[in-house]
């Protein structure tokens, strides 16, 4: 380990910020070129914008972010929070859906000039009240949320899910949950399934919520049983073993073992096929199985696992897309999106005497 410190024993000076009129002497241009090249504006030859953009690459150059907040009047920074972990709030970015929610939305909004601070959920006011924030994202909020009270109430702009459509300040991109489960469980039936079970968290956000009622509704259509299974806290080890009760118990009272199970709650696909199996199912051939996740590893099991996919990098980028016309165009009208989602087919749900693989477009 080297000394950072001169012969004196005092630490070095830091080294002069370079400035722009630093970046315009050594790339011999005026100051007012090298600042439109920067911006992009002006009338410059693709050449000098080059030039001055080179030379400010090579010289460490950064813009002043304090002055070029002060002029836009935002310090563009938004807030993140998951609502559904606010016992645990920093366990999401566990969650495959959550951790490509969380890096697509830092990463859409970065290249729209914004950066994202995440926020623990359930967090009292004291603890983002201080912050800067020009708006925040809030995922999945459980029903009567305080976060979304709050900062409703601090005049911070609300960027979540459908549960807010409607209030003064609050803006939504979601997804279909109802369509999306009769997709899955239409798909379920075509294979032959008549006693599908759901496993779903115990959670009162929007997106289980309509799923549980679109499952309610869907049995009763078709007259089929209604086999539901609660798994009362995310995460592998409570999910598996809702699964296992599911397979090895009787939901519905019936006498009959399961033939299908939709898995909402999310949980790593490997472990779910291990469940059946040890319970002595075969899959495709005793249980067709379909998973809510964006675990990638759903396509290298045997076999490999149909999937309902949210789409959480359409829903970033629909969401940061909504934020900066709100904030930047003054879009306050702006109506909410609804994100398709999508059913990848493969070889866990289909019959085995249909085993071809496909994927269903967004719906």
């Amino acid at each position: 380990m080297t000394d950072a410190t001169p012969h004196g024993g005092q630490p070095s000076p830091p080294l002069p910020r370079v400035r722009l009129v630093d970046v315009a002497r050594e790339a011999g241009l005026s100051k007012t070129t090298v600042s439109a090249a920067l911006n992009g504006t002006g009338r410059l030859s693709p050449e000098v914008r080059e030039r001055a953009r080179e030379t400010a690459r090579r010289m460490g150059y950064r813009p002043n972010a304090t002055a070029r907040r002060l002029r836009a009047g935002r310090a563009r920074l938004i807030g993140y929070v998951v609502g559904e972990f606010a016992d645990a709030p920093w366990t999401f970015l566990e969650s495959p859906y959550f951790a490509r929610l969380t890096a697509a939305t830092a990463a859409t909004s970065l290249r729209r000039g914004y950066a994202v601070v995440l926020l623990p959920a359930g967090s009292l006011q004291s603890e983002w009240a201080d912050l800067s924030l020009d708006a925040v994202v809030v995922a999945d909020p459980v029903a009567d949320d305080p976060i979304v009270e709050d900062l409703l109430a601090a005049r911070i702009p609300v960027f979540s899910d459908r549960s807010v459509e409607g209030r003064p300040g609050a803006y939504w991109v979601d997804v279909d949950a109802g369509g999306a489960v009769r997709e899955a469980l239409d798909h379920l039936r075509e294979q032959g399934a008549r006693r599908p079970v759901l496993l779903v968290p115990d959670s009162t956000t929007r997106f289980h919520t309509e799923v549980f009622a679109a499952h309610h509704e869907w049995c009763a259509a078709h007259g089929l049983p209604e086999r539901v299974v609660r798994v009362g806290a995310p995460g592998n080890g409570p999910v598996i073993r809702a699964v296992e009760t599911a397979l090895a118990g009787d939901p519905s009272a019936d006498g009959a073992r399961p033939d299908a199970l939709l898995v909402v709650a999310e949980a790593s696909p490997p472990l779910v096929l291990d469940a059946a199996r040890r319970l002595g199912y075969r899959v495709p051939g005793d249980l067709l199985l379909v998973c809510v996740s964006e675990d990638v590893t759903a396509e290298h099991t045997e076999p490999p696992v149909t999937t309902l996919s949210l789409r959480p990098e359409a829903i970033a980028e629909a969401g940061v897309d909504t934020l900066v016309a709100v904030l930047e165009d003054g879009d306050l009208e702006t109506a909410g999106v609804l994100v398709p989602t999508r059913l990848d087919v493969r070889a866990s749900s289909v019959r085995p005497a249909q085993t071809a693989c496909t994927s269903r477009p967004p719906t």
